[in-house]
C-alpha cells in the first residue's frame, strides 16, 4: 500500500473518531433538547427551548416550535402562506405526540394558522386521534379559534402562474430554497420537531400545507402516526420529510422507530427505511426526495435521505444551535 495514501486513510479515520468521540461528549454534557428538520427548524427549535425554560412541557415546547413556521408567510411550506392545492384551496396537516400513548392529528384542516395547536386540541379534547376536512376546520373554531384566509398573495400569484401549464413535479430539497420566480413549479414540504427532556421524556410534532397544487383532498404522510412521525417511550422518535407517498408505503417512522426498538442506532434506523424504499421503488422514486430524522431516547441522533440537500437543525439544552447536512443514499439525483 502506498505511504501517502496510507497517511491520508489514517488522518480521514482520525478525524472521524475526534470527531465521533466530540459528539458523544457533547451528548453527555450539552445534551439535545430539540430536533428539527430543515435549515428553518433552527428558529422552531430556539422557540421550542425558550418556552421549555419558561417552565412549559414537552408538548408546550414541540407546539411553540411548530407554530413559528406556521405563521410565516415567506415559508411557503407551513401553515399561513403556504402553496395552496390545485384548486386554489391552501390545506395543513399536523400531528403531535407524548411518550405515554398521547396522539392528535388534522388532515385537510382549512382557515386555521396554527394546525398543530388544533392537534393539540384533538388529542386533549376529543376521543379521537384523527379529525379532517369540515369537521377539523368545525372543531377548531368551535374551540375558539379564529379563521384566517390562508392564501397569501404572493402564493396566490404563484398559483395563478402554475395553472398557465399546471405541471406538477416534485423539486427535492425545495424547502431550503429561496422561493423562485412565480410559475416556477414549487414543491413544499415539512418541519418535524422533536424534544427531549433532561431525563429523558419526549414529545414530538409535524405540520404542514402538503406538496404544492396537489388534488385536493391529497393528504400525505405527515399527520398519519407511524408515517409522518412515530414517537415510543423508551425507544425514541422519528419524524420523515420528502414525497410523503413514498414514505406512507412503508410506514415510514414506524419502520424507523421499531428498528430502534430492536437495536438499531438512530442513524442506523434511518439508512435502513431510506435503502428500504430504495430497494422496493427503483426507478419509480428516481429525482425524488425522502428523509428521515430519527432522536433515540437516549440523545443520540440520526439522519439519512435519497438525496443530498436534506438538512437538520439540533438545539442542545444550552441554547447552542446548529444546521447540519444529512448524509444520503445517492450522490446526486439521475
Amino acid at each position: 500500500m502506498n505511504d501517502g495514501i496510507s497517511r491520508r486513510g489514517a488522518l480521514a479515520i482520525g478525524a472521524a473518531a475526534a470527531f465521533a468521540a466530540s459528539a458523544a461528549k457533547a451528548a453527555e454534557t450539552d445534551p439535545v433538547a430539540v430536533l428539527s428538520t430543515w435549515d428553518f427548524g433552527k428558529a422552531a427549535n430556539e422557540a421550542a427551548l425558550a418556552r421549555l425554560k419558561a417552565g412549559g412541557s414537552l408538548l408546550d415546547a414541540v407546539e411553540a416550535g411548530a407554530k413559528v413556521p406556521e405563521a410565516d408567510p415567506t415559508n411557503h411550506s407551513v401553515g399561513y402562506g403556504g402553496y395552496p392545492d390545485r384548486d386554489g384551496h391552501v390545506t395543513l396537516d399536523a400531528i403531535i405526540m407524548d411518550d405515554r400513548g398521547g396522539v392528535g392529528a388534522v388532515a385537510a384542516l382549512e382557515d386555521i394558522v396554527h394546525a398543530i395547536s388544533v392537534a393539540r386540541l384533538v388529542m386533549e379534547k376529543t376521543p379521537h386521534t384523527l379529525l379532517v376536512g369540515e369537521g377539523a376546520t368545525r372543531f377548531a373554531l368551535d374551540q375558539g379559534m379564529k379563521r384566517t384566509n390562508l392564501l397569501t398573495p404572493e402564493a396566490e400569484k404563484g398559483w395563478r402562474e402554475w395553472l398557465k401549464t399546471a405541471k406538477y413535479q416534485p423539486i427535492a430539497n425545495i424547502e431550503n430554497r429561496l422561493p423562485g420566480p412565480p410559475g416556477s413549479k414549487l414543491n413544499h414540504d415539512t418541519i418535524g420537531i422533536m424534544a427531549r427532556g433532561l431525563d429523558g421524556a419526549m414529545a414530538a410534532a409535524c405540520t404542514t400545507s402538503g406538496m404544492a397544487f396537489k388534488m385536493r383532498g391529497r393528504v400525505g404522510d405527515s399527520p398519519q402516526a407511524g408515517c409522518g412521525l412515530f414517537l415510543e417511550k423508551g425507544v425514541g422518535a422519528a419524524a420523515s420529510t420528502g414525497v410523503g407517498e413514498e414514505v406512507t408505503r412503508i410506514a415510514g417512522t414506524a419502520r424507523v422507530v421499531a428498528s430502534m426498538r430492536a437495536g438499531l442506532s438512530p442513524q442506523a434506523a434511518c439508512e435502513e427505511a431510506v435503502k428500504h424504499i430504495a430497494q422496493l421503488r427503483g426507478d419509480a422514486i428516481k429525482g425524488l426526495q425522502v428523509g428521515f430524522l430519527a432522536l433515540g431516547q437516549d440523545g443520540r441522533i440520526g439522519a439519512y435521505a435519497l438525496l443530498p440537500g436534506f438538512t437538520y437543525a439540533v438545539t442542545r439544552h444550552s441554547g447552542a444551535s446548529e444546521v447540519l447536512p444529512s448524509t444520503s443514499l445517492f450522490s446526486q439525483a439521475a
